[in-house]
């Protein structure tokens, strides 16, 4: 009840109430568009007027005419989606195209359809359940189509408002084709749930579905490693509050001042922001020619830097210079016993094998050779390495 005290606040304020404000107080009805439902009813109850407003939060336009849901509401014919900054030139436009040729619907033929397929699905029941007579088999048979047709007809007319949709989450990991097919499934889940007894424009319906397809494809698919779609809408909004905090200040704003504004723990925000971090390939091409790899301006914090590597030669060469004061057999033993060939160190035993020598003469010898390097004679010429 506080968290619906805490909408109610919100209408006070602006008053009114959009899908993206309860989406942002409810972030986990998203995973559960029918739960989201029961809050929308909820708060129409309580006599609040909910707008659709598909824009993300850091894009949503001012001049933007929100679709009421209220089954009330004279529907706009001029309604369209924002298509733009959509190529034309590819399959996406061949797709748009095809698709446009279908009309948006009224309120009226939104009702009319899903009369209609409700009255098919109804049909398909009655026809396996009973056995009827020839006639009415035909009829029932011809309900049936029509309710078939009438699934296509509303899926075919709301597809525009798949891709006005995706297009607001391109850049997350996804391709745009991808996020046109989940937001089609969810079109298609949203079809197959919508009762137009609760007062619904079935696009304000639709929306949530198709979001909720589009936001789990991004967590699945967009990520190494996935993060749950809650997790996701929160993140967004984290970068979102940093934008405006930025914009206000001028400046960066600092963790701890994000996670005032969002009033929570400031470790939280920043481990929302490593979860948010997503990888790059090394042969990613940049530069306006593209004739370079992020790659070669990655710096490599595990290698040397010019004088550790001098070091590190001056120190293999002092080395190797006191091994030669040893015999062959005593500087090879100390190399393979001490991993100076190949960076592998080997066990008294497995020198011994290479020597054909028992373990217990191999430590004699490696002890002998290594009192002479000790000495100090041998020794001073380590210690300036050793500091």
């Amino acid at each position: 009840m506080d968290l619906i005290g805490e909408l109610l606040e919100r209408v006070e304020v602006q008053g009114c109430l959009t899908t993206d404000d309860i989406l942002d107080v409810l972030p986990e009805v998203e995973e559960n568009p029918e739960q989201l439902e029961e809050v929308v009813l909820l708060m129409r109850q309580s006599g609040v007027e909910i707008f659709d407003d598909l824009a993300e939060s850091d894009e949503t336009d001012a001049d933007e005419e929100p679709v009421l849901d209220s089954k009330n509401s004279e529907p706009d014919h001029d309604e369209d989606y924002d298509l733009s900054d959509i190529s034309t030139d590819d399959s996406v436009g061949l797709y748009l195209k095809e698709m446009s040729r279908v009309p948006l619907l009224s309120l009226e033929e939104e009702v009319q359809l899903a009369k209609a397929l409700e009255a098919g699905r109804q049909a398909e029941e009655e026809l396996q359940n009973d056995g009827a007579d020839l006639v009415r088999c035909a009829r029932l048979q011809s309900q049936i189509e029509g309710g078939v047709a009438a699934r296509d007809h509303l899926i075919r007319a709301n597809t525009r408002l798949v891709v006005s949709i995706a297009k607001k989450y391109m850049g997350r990991g996804v391709p745009f084709l991808d996020l046109i097919q989940e937001g089609n499934l969810g079109l298609m889940k949203a079809v197959e749930k919508f009762d137009h007894r609760r007062g619904f424009r079935f696009s304000t319906y639709a929306t949530w579905w198709i979001r909720q397809t589009i936001t789990r494809a991004i967590a699945d698919q967009g990520r190494t490693i996935r993060v749950p779609v809650h997790m996701s809408d929160r993140i967004r909004r984290l970068y979102n509050t940093a934008r405006e905090l930025e914009q206000e200040r001028g400046r960066q704003p600092t963790p701890e001042e994000i996670a005032a504004e969002l009033d929570i723990e400031p470790r939280k925000v920043q481990w929302m922001l490593r979860v948010s971090w997503r990888p790059l390939s090394l042969e990613r091409p940049v530069g306006e020619e593209e004739d370079s790899e992020l790659g070669n301006f990655i710096e490599d914090e595990t290698s040397p830097t010019p004088p550790q590597s001098a070091y590190q030669e001056l120190l293999g060469e002092k080395i190797e210079e006191m091994l030669s004061t040893l015999s062959p057999r005593e500087a090879r033993i100390l190399r393979l016993r001490f991993g100076l060939v190949n960076g592998q160190s080997y066990t008294l035993e497995e020198v011994g094998q290479k020597f054909g020598l028992t373990r217990e003469r191999i430590r004699q010898i490696e002890g002998k050779a290594l009192r002479r390097l000790r000495h100090p004679c041998r020794s001073r010429e380590l210690r300036d390495y050793l500091r």
